[in-house]
């Protein structure tokens, strides 16, 4: 052991339990000064020395480390990049990078969370600039103060005047159900790693993929900012209606008709948006620091409520109101009894004021109607009564409150139209429906921790517990309210929605003890710090998802300064403002409820789908989750949508959509290792033991293609280049097919030589798939010879009954010189190993002739039908023709007959045939005479024969003549005939008559083989000269694979396509790829 003082901050010690000795590896250069004996713990056969004695980094020193980990990869254990290894570690690793022992692998691991290495960008400041925030102050307090804003004060005692308490308490319960099952998942996918910051959506883009994330987060992000512009003007109601209804009047004579309202909250509340602004761009420490006094007046304030609760029973507050006529009853403005209903609330015609006689002002306001109801003929105003707005406790009330009292505009009861000059009436439609919608942002704070999840200590350990706990609190804070409430104020009072019975007050705060304006300033407190809380997280959210870079217009957002996201800021504000400007605050709840229930949706979605995948990463400390509860999640979420305005809901939905495919478009390439690709491989399982149950039927048959494509390496920069890229082209105008492709390219020379060229190709591929708008896959294989390669690709290329039916290679041009290559062998031998393997083969021939993608063809494709091959080539035709750039162009069907064949017959049969193919096809028939053997023909099997007596005379092996071409080539030149004079003959002979004696070798059947050929080319190029497009029947390969029966084969073909621009060789599988029936 060394001495201590020279003991590395890390430091391992091995030891062999039979020798006694120890090996010491020093991690870092700097020793630490007068250290003492560190604590150890040990494991196995090695002890760790802790690195509690290690002191803490410098925050001067820089990294510089060119690999550093991206944020969203932070774990607690990471040391300086300058690490140097003394113990030489060369036997275990033989790369150019520098070793690593086994603990500082484990101790600069930096995956799990965000495996993209390239996203990795610098961390020096971020940690030490974060506000290190714990459960309490970080996640707990932000959420319930997020979740008491406006509504319980303003709206809730509204809604169970309308509703009754036990549809109340459902609704409360609903939507607190929908939020709870969502910190239930939230919770589950925060403790299964580290959540850096962006919060909600970190988890739904890491968890369903780039696309689904970026659309709900910047959904998600629109309903932060929209929840903020609804406090700022539920806030700034509560000051021009409630608390200084006449001094704060800017204009106008009545803040009552909305229209003066609205201006009225337009203008303050851009004066409060512009101070809360002002409050964020100070920093989150700050906000956090003025935030629990915003927080601790709401708390005073419900216990206000609830102290006011506790005193009706004994003393109820006096609070009366007026009420005219039963069943129904019709509750007076204050206003119209000049803000006193003991004095002036009476049904008498005249009132006295001191020594005068005034006429009273209710019956003016009632009974000067034509229309009234409410007068008797004697001068009164019938069943005139002064009650207690406010029974409370004592006079229980809740027997009176469990019925709903859904109104239409205009009315005091249901089909009972009121006054609103004297009397409260309802002011729009209410239903279940558009209550759920109203009180649902209510219970929207859920995300206030999450949001900030980048200034928490412990993400994962913080924002289940304070999440939840919050939840919890507030739920029951707003359950008890609807009883109470329900049981202590008058059913009529509950529906005043504006406070009109009772001189503008809150009911609330009319309840309370010991004074209205605790409650009104505690009212005024939350909203303001609810908005506070939400513009602090909103810009955080917008930078989380402009970091990740999936929406290109959103790079400078990601900026920070003082680690404060002020570019964010900035639009968060003017979006805020937006929100003010539109004022209604009913509309803005609806509004900003589709999008926080659209993230709660997929927030839910996320952790069932991991749930039921059983991904190995997905290991959730939190135990407390059930995928079935998720879906209960994603069901409720949706169903709220619905239920609260299903026109929002779908506008939500557009607007995801759109995101969706905006970031689908712009090819946002993160590999995060989403639930999404896991369902896609868990589906794609199931689909590929669906398929290799039983072959296709005939219907389900497409081409699925694997095409070869040969690609040509450049010797002066090393880089690879498409040999045939006009190849590409033609698979995508096969796309019509809808099966898969498969770009194959043959590497030739050993394993180890080539391999580092293997990604240089694949990517070349996968690039000029993209290119060309091929939705592909690209093979690259390394071999000892191309034939062997190729014939090892269609053997095993493809997953179970997803394999290639359909071979593509172009024809070689240059089979007769390219003999070094072995061209025309591996030609022929991978139609024979496709032909063995039950595979389709397509040969395109002159491909560099071929249209691209952007020529549009006008003319005809003509198919040459000689043999019938399960209908292929009519198959590929109509693909063809499906795609824009062959779809001007008409089919034409020829097949061939003797004379003696009845082709009217055969054209009748053939034209029936197309119909019954639902393919539009002109037919012909082309009729060919038994004539003699051309010149021609004797010409172009003379080569042949030629070419096999010099094999024999030389006596070379296939082999053998394959590797000395020059032999061949010297041979045949010397071997050239000579040219006779035309002759008056039938035949235009170019040899003499002993030459073809000599060569014995010349069969008749080959003679006529070449003839029949010939024959056929001239029919094909005499109608077909101005075809776009010619396909063909591909004649057999030779069964004897030598280089004889190669070079026939080769000539054979030659003959049958000589002079045909863009031609299409086609052999079928053996089987039916095509069918007449349904």
């Amino acid at each position: 052991m060394s001495n201590s003082s020279n003991r590395s901050p890390y430091h391992v010690s091995f030891s062999d339990d039979q020798q006694q000795r120890k090996i010491s590896i020093n991690l870092d250069d700097n020793p630490l000064t007068g250290s003492g004996q560190g604590s150890g713990e040990k494991s196995g056969r090695f002890v760790v020395i802790k690195p509690s004695d290690v002191p803490d980094v410098n925050e001067n020193d820089k990294m510089t480390n060119s690999n550093a980990t991206n944020e969203h990869e932070k774990i607690p254990l990471q040391t300086e990049s300058n690490v140097l290894l003394k113990f030489n570690e060369s036997i275990f690793e033989d790369q150019d990078h520098g070793p690593r022992t086994v603990l500082d692998q484990l101790y600069n691991y930096t995956g799990g969370i965000v495996p993209n290495a390239v996203e990795a960008e610098k961390q020096t400041a971020v940690r030490q600039n974060s506000a290190n925030l714990g459960t309490i102050f970080g996640v707990y307090l932000p959420c319930v103060q997020n979740i008491i804003g406006v509504i319980v004060f303003i709206r809730l005692f509204w809604l169970i005047g309308i509703a009754g308490v036990p549809q109340t308490l459902l609704i409360v319960v609903v939507c607190s159900s929908c939020t709870l099952l969502t910190a239930i998942s939230m919770a589950a996918i925060a403790t299964n790693g580290i959540v850096p910051a962006g919060g909600a959506y970190f988890m739904i883009s890491r968890s369903l993929g780039p696309e689904f994330g970026g659309a709900v987060g910047l959904l998600f992000y629109l309903g932060n900012t929209f929840a903020a512009s609804m406090y700022i003007v539920g806030a700034v109601e509560i000051i021009v209606k409630y608390m200084c209804p006449e001094k704060c009047r800017l204009f106008g004579d009545d803040v009552e008709i909305p229209s003066i309202a609205f201006n009225h909250y337009r203008i303050y509340g851009t004066l409060l948006l512009i101070i809360i602004g002002a409050c964020v761009l100070i920093g989150i420490k700050f906000v956090t620091k003025i935030a629990p006094l915003s927080l601790l007046a709401v708390i005073i304030s419900l216990l206000c409520i609830y102290a006011g609760v506790i005193k009706s029973s004994f003393s109820p507050p006096d609070l009366p109101i007026c009420l005219v006529g039963l069943n129904p009853s019709h509750l007076i403005k204050s206003s119209v009894l000049h803000n006193d209903v003991r004095t002036y609330c009476r049904p008498d015609k005249w009132c006295y004021e001191g020594n005068k006689t005034i006429l009273c002002p209710l019956y003016a306001s009632i009974c000067n109607k034509p229309t009234n109801t409410l007068c008797s003929k004697n001068d009164y105003v019938e069943n005139v009564r002064v009650e207690q707005g406010i029974p409370g406790l004592k006079n229980w009330q809740l027997s009176e409150n469990l019925v709903s009292h859904y109104r239409q505009a205009g009315e005091i009861e249901r089909d009972i139209k009121g006054d609103s000059t004297f009397e409260v009436v309802a002011q729009e439609i209410t239903s279940f429906l558009i209550l759920v919608g109203i009180y649902f942002p209510s219970v929207t704070g859920i995300m206030a921790g999450s949001n900030r999840s980048g200034d928490l200590r412990d993400p994962s350990r913080s924002i289940p517990r304070g999440t939840i706990a919050a939840i919890l609190t507030t739920s029951t804070i707003y359950l008890s309210n609807v009883v109470f409430l329900g049981a202590c104020v008058h059913s009529s009072l509950l529906r005043d929605k504006f406070g009109d019975s009772i001189n503008k007050q809150l009911v609330v705060a009319a309840l309370a003890w010991p004074n209205k304006w605790v409650i009104m300033i505690g009212a005024f407190c939350s909203t303001v710090g609810a908005g506070l809380q939400t513009l602090t997280g909103a810009p955080r959210l917008l930078q989380a998802v402009a970091k990740d870079d999936l929406v290109p217009i959103l790079g400078r957002l990601a900026k920070s300064y003082r680690g404060e996201p002020v570019p964010a800021l900035f639009l968060t504000l003017l979006i805020c403002q937006c929100g003010i400007l539109i004022a209604d605050l009913d509309k803005l709840t609806a509004l900003l409820s589709m999008f926080f229930l659209l993230c709660y949706g997929f927030v839910n979605l996320a952790c069932a789908l991991q749930t039921i995948l059983r991904a190995p990463s997905w290991r959730p400390r939190f135990r407390f989750y059930h995928w079935i509860l998720s879906l209960m999640g994603v069901l409720l979420s949706i169903s709220i949508m619905f239920m609260a305005s299903w026109y929002f809901a779908l506008i939500a939905m557009v607007i995801a959509i759109v995101i969706y495919k905006f970031i689908e478009y712009k090819g946002a390439e993160k590999e995060w290792g989403d639930g999404i690709r896991g369902l896609s491989m868990s589906a794609a399982r199931y689909a590929l033991y669906r398929v290799d149950e039983a072959p296709p039927h005939t219907k389900n048959w497409r081409p699925q293609l694997l095409a070869f494509i040969n690609v040509q390496r450049n010797e002066e920069d090393e880089l690879y280049a498409l040999r045939h890229p006009r190849l590409l082209n033609f698979l995508y105008q096969l796309k019509a097919g809808q099966g898969f492709v498969v770009a194959a390219t043959i590497l030739e020379g050993d394993y180890l030589d080539k391999y580092a060229y293997i990604e240089q190709v694949r990517s070349l591929l996968k690039t000029s798939l993209t290119q060309t708008k091929v939705q592909g896959f690209a093979e690259v294989l390394v071999a000892k010879d191309a034939e062997d390669g190729i014939s090892a690709l269609i053997q095993t290329e493809g997953l179970g009954g997803l394999k290639p039916n359909t071979i593509v290679l172009c024809w070689p041009l240059n089979w007769r010189k390219d003999y070094e290559s072995y061209t025309a062998n591996a030609f022929i031998r991978t139609i024979a190993v496709a032909e063995a393997r039950r595979c389709a083969v397509i040969v395109p021939k002159n491909i560099n002739s071929f249209p691209d993608n952007k020529e549009i063809q006008e003319g005809t494709i003509d198919i040459w039908w000689i043999i019938h091959d399960g209908g292929l080539l009519f198959l590929i035709a109509f693909l063809l023709k499906r795609n824009k750039v062959w779809s001007r162009c008409r089919l034409r069907l020829f097949t061939v007959a003797q004379l003696e064949d009845n082709s009217v017959e055969m054209k009748k049969d053939l034209e029936q045939y197309m119909y019954q193919l639902r393919i539009e096809a002109e037919v012909d028939v082309v009729e060919m005479e038994n004539q003699e053997i051309s010149a021609y023909a004797y010409e172009r099997t003379l080569k042949l024969a030629e070419r096999v007596k010099l094999l024999k005379d030389l006596k070379l092996p296939d082999k053998e003549l394959q590797l000395q071409p020059q032999i061949l080539m010297e041979s045949l030149l010397n071997n050239q005939r000579q040219s006779i004079d035309e002759s008056d003959d039938q035949y235009h002979y170019t040899f003499t008559p002993n030459q073809l004696g000599n060569l014995k070798s010349v069969s008749e059947s080959s003679m006529r083989k070449m003839h029949s050929a010939v024959r056929l080319n001239q029919q094909i190029r005499n109608r077909s000269h101005d075809a776009k497009l010619v396909l063909i029947n591909l004649p057999s390969p030779p069964t004897k694979h030598t280089s004889l029966a190669t070079y026939s084969y080769m000539e054979y073909v030659d003959a049958l396509t000589e002079g045909l621009d863009r031609l299409l060789l086609m052999r079928g599988s053996g089987r039916e790829v095509i069918t007449i029936f349904s």
